[in-house]
C-alpha cells in the first residue's frame, strides 16, 4: 500500500529535440489533474482501465488554447512504477511543446517532482529496496553492454537477495544468542555460544569477501576506466584517441604539441568501459599555454587506473621518454610502439630492460595494425580476457563497497573478541552492527538524510 504524498510531475525525456517527450505525473490526483487538461470528446480518463493508451489534446482550460496533440497512458496503482496511480503524457519532441504540457499540468495542482523523486517514491512504497533504487540510475548511465548487464542484475533484486540472506542467518544467530544468554540449560551454555558466534562470523565473512572479490571489475563496470594516454608529443596519442572513438574528436598534426588540453571521452573496448584522456605531451616547455597543459597531463597521469605509454618506434628512445617510463612504474602499464609501417629506428632490447616485455605491443594507428592486440591485451590485464561470469552478482557502488568493508570489519571484532575472551553480550554488538551495515545497503536501516543525499543525484523526471 502506498503512502500519501502530493502529485508531482516532470519531464522524463532528455532536453532537446526529439521524436517524443514525455510528461509523467504520479499520484492520488494525477488522473484527475490529467482530466482537467486532456480534451478527446466526452472521454474521462479516471474511467478508463489500467494500462490503457489514449489518443487527444492537451488544452489549456482558463485560455481554451491548445497546447498539443498527444497520447497519454493511464497506470493504476499499485502496479506502476511508483505504487501510485502514473498517467504519462507523450506529445511531440522538442524543448517548447514539453514544457508547455508541463506547465498547463502544474497549474492544475501538480508539484514540480524533485530529482530522482518518481524513484524515491518507488522505495518508500516498497516496490523496491535502496540498492535496487541505485541501480536505475547505474542503469542509465552504463557505457557498455556489460555493464548494462550488471545494471539489471542488481535492479532484478540479484544483490538485494544476498545481502538479505546474510542478514536472515545473522538475526537467526542473535537470536540462539539471546535465548542461550536468557534461558541457559547446560554449564558450557557460554563456550557453545562463543563458538556459535565465531563460526557464523567466519561463514558470513566468507561470503562477504566473495561479493568484496568483484568490486574492482565492478566499480571499473560501473564508472569506467582512467585510461590516460601517455608519451612525447608527436608519437601518435591523438590518432590512437581519433581510432578508439571512430571519430576526429582530437586535432592531428605533424606540428609537435598541438594538443594543449586534457580530452576526455568514453569507448567500450571489449565490454571494458574506458575513460580515455588524451594528454599534451609532456615535455619541458616555454609555451605558457602548453606548460599548462602539460600540468594536467602529469595529474591525469597521476589519477588514472591505467596507462597507454604511447612512443614513436622510429625515433630513437630519448631521456624524456626514460623519464616517462619512470613516472609510469607504479601504473598498471600498456606500452605502445606506434608507427610500425616506417622503419623501426627504436631500441627494442633497451626498452624491454626497462619496461616489461609482456607490455609492449606494436601498432600502426595510419594502418590501423595491432589495434586488436592491443584491445585485448586491457580486457586481459583487468578481466583476463572477459568481463567475469555472466550471472555474477557484482559490487560496483561505491557505497555498498565502504559498507561491506565496514561489515567485514565488524565480524573481524567478533572473531577477535571470541578469541580474546571478551563476555558474549559484548560480542554480540559487533554482531548485530554488522548485520545494521548491511541493512544500509537495502534501505532496510538507513537515516532519511542519506536517503536525501542518494535521490538529489537522479535526473529529475526519474
Amino acid at each position: 500500500m502506498s503512502l500519501e504524498f502530493e502529485t508531482i510531475a516532470a519531464i522524463s525525456t532528455p532536453p532537446g529535440e526529439g521524436a517524443i517527450g514525455i510528461v509523467r505525473l504520479s499520484g492520488e490526483e494525477a488522473l484527475k489533474i490529467a482530466d482537467c487538461v486532456y480534451k478527446s470528446g466526452t472521454k474521462k480518463l479516471r474511467e478508463q482501465k489500467s494500462h490503457t493508451l489514449h489518443y487527444g489534446h492537451i488544452e489549456n482550460p482558463k485560455t481554451g488554447e491548445i497546447v498539443d496533440e498527444v497520447m497519454i497512458s493511464v497506470m493504476r496503482a499499485p502496479k506502476t512504477f511508483t505504487r501510485e496511480d502514473v498517467v504519462e503524457i507523450n506529445c511531440h519532441g522538442g524543448i517548447t511543446s514539453v514544457n508547455q504540457v508541463l506547465q498547463v499540468v502544474l497549474q492544475f495542482g501538480a508539484r514540480l517532482a524533485e530529482p530522482g523523486e518518481f524513484t524515491k517514491r518507488a522505495f518508500l512504497n516498497g516496490r523496491i529496496d535502496l540498492s535496487q533504487a541505485e541501480a536505475v540510475m547505474d542503469l542509465i548511465r552504463a557505457k557498455t553492454d556489460r555493464a548494462m548487464h550488471v545494471a539489471l542484475q542488481q535492479l532484478d533484486g540479484n544483490l538485494s537477495t544476498l545481502i538479505r540472506n546474510l542478514r536472515s542467518d545473522i538475526l537467526d544467530t542473535l537470536a540462539q544468542v539471546e535465548v542461550n544468554i536468557d534461558y541457559p540449560e547446560y554449564d558450557d551454555v557460554e563456550t557453545l555460544t562463543s563458538q556459535l558466534l565465531v563460526e557464523k562470523a567466519k561463514i558470513v565473512k566468507i561470503q562477504i569477501q566473495q561479493l568484496l572479490q568483484t568490486a574492482s571489475q565492478g566499480k571499473i563496470l560501473r564508472e569506467g576506466l582512467a585510461t590516460a594516454i601517455i608519451g612525447r608529443p608527436n608519437v601518435g596519442k591523438s590518432s590512437l584517441l581519433n581510432f578508439l572513438l571512430q571519430e576526429e574528436k582530437a586535432i592531428v598534426t605533424e606540428v609537435a604539441g598541438t594538443t594543449r588540453d586534457v580530452i576526455e571521452e568514453y569507448v567500450n573496448v571489449r565490454g571494458v568501459p574506458l575513460k580515455l584522456v588524451d594528454t599534451a605531451g609532456i615535455r619541458e616547455t616555454e609555451d605558457i599555454v602548453e606548460r599548462i597543459g602539460v600540468e594536467k597531463s602529469r595529474q591525469a597521469l597521476a589519477n588514472s587506473d591505467l596507462v597507454l605509454l604511447v612512443f614513436n618506434q622510429n625515433e630513437k628512445l630519448t631521456e624524456e621518454d626514460s623519464l616517462l617510463i619512470k613516472a609510469t612504474d607504479q601504473n598498471h602499464r600498456i606500452v605502445i610502439l606506434n608507427k610500425m609501417d616506417l622503419p623501426n629506428k627504436l631500441d627494442l632490447t633497451k626498452l624491454e630492460t626497462l619496461v616489461e616485455p609482456a607490455s609492449i605491443v606494436k601498432t600502426s594507428i595510419l594502418t590501423k595494425s595491432g589495434i586488436d592486440i592491443l584491445e585485448e591485451k586491457i580486457a586481459n590485464l583487468f578481466f583476463a580476457g572477459q568481463t567475469g561470469e555472466k550471472d555474477a552478482t557484482y559490487v560496483s557502488n561505491v557505497r555498498h563497497i565502504a559498507l561491506l568493508n565496514d561489515a567485514e570489519s565488524a565480524l573481524d571484532d567478533v572473531i577477535t573478541g571470541i578469541e580474546s575472551g571478551m563476555p558474549v553480550d559484548l560480542v554480540q554488538i559487533d554482531m548485530t552492527r554488522c548485520w545494521e551495515l548491511l541493512g544500509e545497503i537495502t534501505g532496510d536501516s538507513v537515516q532519511d538524510e542519506l536517503l536525501t543525499q542518494l535521490f538529489s543525484q537522479f535526473c529529475l523526471g526519474k
